[in-house]
């Protein structure tokens, strides 16, 4: 469903991501997990058709998402770690205007989906309401019920926890397991360790733009050869930073 081929993107002499080859199957949560400047969010933006890669291919279930980009992104919900929103409309104009965007028929049958994911993310009472009032989770809410609005084969989500509460969260959580088991591909970044742990069935690490390790988390112990149970423990080591730093003490 989602496929990455000898994926690369340099900034001047620069790589940021180097040879990335991945397959995620319909009905699987992949984690991408790295440290920061790793190469995550460069990755994701080229599987979003937001930036041309230096060369490699990304299909999204076998549309090139820069030679067929029509087809590849009508397949595709994106969630990105910062929403990016229309202050000036309401969350059920946003919402309209996302659905005039994929070409969704007019009519009950379009309104009833709307409806369901307002009230699904608890936004129904505020849909009436100019986004540019909405807390930051609010939004972050909008963002994922825009994504999922023309009920996409593929969904790429970066950070799907910031700014949400425990309800949200746990939402998000259950909406990715539900999706999964209803045949999409989930391709996930996160920093949050416990959420790839507990949702993704298969993990990447990235690091200085490489894929150094990949799999089921008995798979990645044995790549990180050690037994600890911790997803934690497992990154620090691969990454190669397992030490914990002092902090100085103030007057050093």
């Amino acid at each position: 469903m989602i496929e990455l081929f000898r994926l690369c993107k340099s900034f001047g002499k620069f790589p940021a991501v180097r040879d990335v080859t991945l397959h995620i199957p319909p009905g699987e949560v992949f984690g991408f997990l790295g440290p920061n400047g790793a190469g995550k969010t460069t990755t994701i933006r080229m599987m979003a058709g937001l930036m041309k890669p230096t060369s490699g291919q990304v299909l999204l279930d076998g549309k090139d998402v820069f030679r067929q980009p029509e087809e590849a992104k009508s397949i595709l919900g994106f969630i990105p770690d910062k929403p990016y929103l229309y202050e000036k409309l309401t969350g059920r104009e946003f919402l309209e205007f996302i659905a005039d965007l994929h070409a969704l028929d007019s009519g009950d049958k379009r309104e009833r989906r709307i409806d369901e994911l307002l009230n699904f993310y608890d936004l129904l009472s505020w849909s009436q309401e100019l986004i540019e009032s909405y807390s930051h989770g609010m939004r972050q809410r909008l963002v994922i019920a825009a994504a999922l609005l023309h009920r996409p084969k593929v969904l790429i989500v970066d950070e799907p926890m910031v700014g949400l509460d425990p309800k949200g969260a746990k939402l998000v959580k259950n909406l990715f397991k539900d999706l999964a088991k209803s045949g999409a591909a989930i391709f996930m970044s996160t920093h949050t360790l416990e959420l790839a742990e507990e949702v993704c069935q298969r993990i990447g690490i990235i690091n200085e733009g490489r894929v150094i390790a990949l799999g089921t988390m008995p798979e990645l112990r044995k790549q990180a050869r050690t037994t600890d149970e911790r997803l934690e423990s497992l990154f620090l080591k691969l990454t190669e930073d397992g030490g914990v730093r002092e902090f100085p003490e103030a007057g050093r």
